[in-house]
């Protein structure tokens, strides 16, 4: 029971971290357009920049594929739904609350990339290592590598498929 409880928390804990890091990225990105325009809110033009801004910091800081900005189209039909006030324009918390919706399937494809880079490609990397180290011909090698290095080495190589699996 005690471990259902602290896995819950984590998932709590782990979605109001992203919602809070996305929320400073919004309000920066907000900030700067509403500085470079004069306007308290975001036409769609400046929506379509404001979006573009904020994925060029998702994939400048945030290892893992590059995720495209979604199309011109998505976004127009996205900026009706979110605007509340049916004014034309996005404020504050609405272009906050568009940009959690939008972004939400690219942070949880980041981290679950990292998790699997940071976390399973070493663990696997460590039991396959105790594996092969019974292996005729390959088993003495295996075991002459340090573990560190032998985790280094498998990790590089799922990171390799990681990145050729973009391409596909």
């Amino acid at each position: 029971m005690g471990q259902v409880l602290a896995g819950m928390l984590d998932r709590v804990n782990g979605k109001q971290w992203k919602e809070r890091q996305i929320r400073k990225i919004t309000d920066k990105v907000f900030d700067r357009i509403k500085e470079d325009t004069g306007k308290t809110g975001l036409t769609f033009e400046n929506l379509y920049i404001a979006v573009l801004i904020v994925y060029n910091d998702i994939n400048k800081h945030l290892p893992g594929p590059h995720n495209d900005p979604p199309s011109r189209e998505k976004l127009r039909s996205m900026m009706e739904d979110y605007d509340l006030n049916v004014d034309g324009l996005l404020d504050r918390e609405e272009f906050a609350q568009f940009m959690q919706k939008l972004t939400g399937d690219t942070v949880t494809t980041v981290g679950r990339n990292l998790i699997i880079a940071l976390i399973v490609a070493p663990a696997v990397a460590l039991l396959t290592k105790r594996a092969t180290e019974g292996v005729p011909g390959v088993g003495k090698a295996v075991k002459k590598l340090p573990n560190s290095v032998y985790a280094s080495l498998v990790t590089i190589a799922v990171l390799f498929l990681q990145k050729a699996g973009e391409g596909t």
